[in-house]
């Protein structure tokens, strides 16, 4: 039997199975006994075309043979521009200028840097509950569990964190959780930062780590007037919910908002090391050369592997698909939920999609850890997500079908019937 922790790996990883990936293909992956497993973590929302799509293999595989690495200090390359102008075509309006690099923590260091010297002002507000990544930084902006700050004090200063409009925990409808939240943010200003020292609000348009928590219609569209007003800089961290994830390209699209900076990485480059900052042109003005930079982003494999990737998403339709199927499976786990008292809440966007188990209205994890083990039992990946850690989260790769749909809902009630 295989022991994780024999093999030399860093015990500081966690891990929702002890399986050993052999080759993984569309929504399966297969372990060395060739036994497959349903993937519904997409791992952690990265490989949105499916497992070793065809036309991005193919697309690594001819860089590969060319190019393999062009420093972007050094020359510039025929991917990244291919995938500026792809990018072009695909966020929201005003979006012109794009800063690559490798992960989702150091975009969001870059979205940062580039606000503080963009307004000249220090402080960043942030939500409860997000999640922005793993560096000093960004873990400091990250307030969806203490693990990932614990010990690691003092942390960065100026940042300042306001409540994300989260009904289902506050227990009230959404007009009543957005007005408190866009209350509690206005006195923010008058208690902890002003406007005139706030560089920037950054948003997870859906709440990831936090819980998959879909804000209320419309409160995207109150803080950029709120932004606008103060003249803050409104940052979208998209990096788990955007292309296609929520049956748009983007979340901030399901309210026809255009952020000042959007974070983008999990699902660009169908699983190389590849994230991105899209701003407005006006904004660099004194983002000047050489004050930011990296060696390896923008690597012309992990490019020519997002303009794959964005081209399969176009062509072959799969933010429709994510619409569609997300919405199958969004009805089946609340039906599901009618007939489970453990089932607190479902909610979700396209393929964006979560179950919050409850017991005597308190979180419940251990039911969410039993769930996510026996559905492992039965050849379905899962995983947890929330505050609380009693949140599964279904991210699919947008290529599901209707029938891997149902077998997922299936597995996931024989999981549940069986604790």
């Amino acid at each position: 039997m295989f022991n994780i922790q024999d093999s030399g790996l860093s015990k500081v990883l966690t891990h929702a199975t002890d399986m050993v990936a052999d080759h993984a293909k569309g929504v399966y992956i297969y372990d060395s006994k060739d036994t497959e497993y349903l993937d519904f973590t997409s791992g952690i929302g990265v490989t949105s075309t499916g497992h070793c799509h065809p036309k991005v293999v193919s697309a690594i595989k001819k860089q590969a043979e060319s190019l393999i690495f062009g420093q972007l200090n050094i020359v510039v390359h025929k991917p990244v521009l291919e995938l500026i102008d792809r990018l072009k075509n695909i966020v929201p309006s005003g979006l012109d200028r794009f800063f690559f690099s490798n992960s989702g923590a150091e975009a969001v260091e870059a979205s940062v840097k580039l606000a503080k010297r963009a307004t000249g002002r220090s402080n960043i507000i942030v939500f409860q509950g997000s999640f922005h990544g793993r560096t000093h930084l960004t873990m400091s902006m990250t307030t969806s569990k203490t693990i990932y700050r614990a010990q690691y004090q003092p942390l960065v200063p100026g940042i300042f964190v306001t409540p994300y409009p989260y009904s289902y925990y506050y227990g009230w409808n959404d007009d009543e959780t957005s007005s408190f939240a866009i209350k509690e943010l206005e006195r923010l200003f008058k208690s902890q930062t002003t406007p005139e020292e706030t560089a920037a609000i950054i948003i997870e348009p859906v709440l990831g780590e936090g819980g998959y928590v879909v804000p209320p219609r419309g409160f995207i569209k109150t803080l950029r007037e709120i932004c606008d007003k103060y003249g803050i800089l409104l940052i979208a961290d998209e990096i788990q919910s955007g292309f296609g994830r929520t049956g748009k390209y983007f979340a901030v699209d399901h309210e026809d908002v255009a952020p000042d900076i959007m974070v983008m990485a999990k699902g660009l480059a169908s699983g190389m090391p590849l994230s991105c900052i899209a701003y407005k042109h006006d904004l660099e003005k004194n983002w000047l050369p050489g004050s930011h930079g990296g060696t390896y982003g923008g690597n012309p494999v992990s490019c020519a592997a997002a303009v794959a990737t964005i081209d399969v998403i176009s062509n072959e339709n799969l933010v429709t698909n994510a619409a569609i199927r997300g919405k199958q499976l969004l009805e089946g786990l609340k039906t599901l939920k009618k007939k489970n008292k453990r089932i607190g809440d479902v909610r979700g966007l396209g393929l964006m999609a979560a179950v919050e188990f409850v017991r005597d209205n308190k979180p419940d994890p251990e039911t969410t850890k039993a769930v996510i083990a026996e559905a492992a039992d039965r050849n379905l990946l899962l995983l947890s997500c929330g505050t609380f850690g009693n949140v599964v989260r279904l991210i699919p790769p947008l290529i599901v079908n209707e029938a891997q749909i149902e077998k997922a809902l299936t597995i996931f009630e024989d999981a549940l019937d069986n604790l």
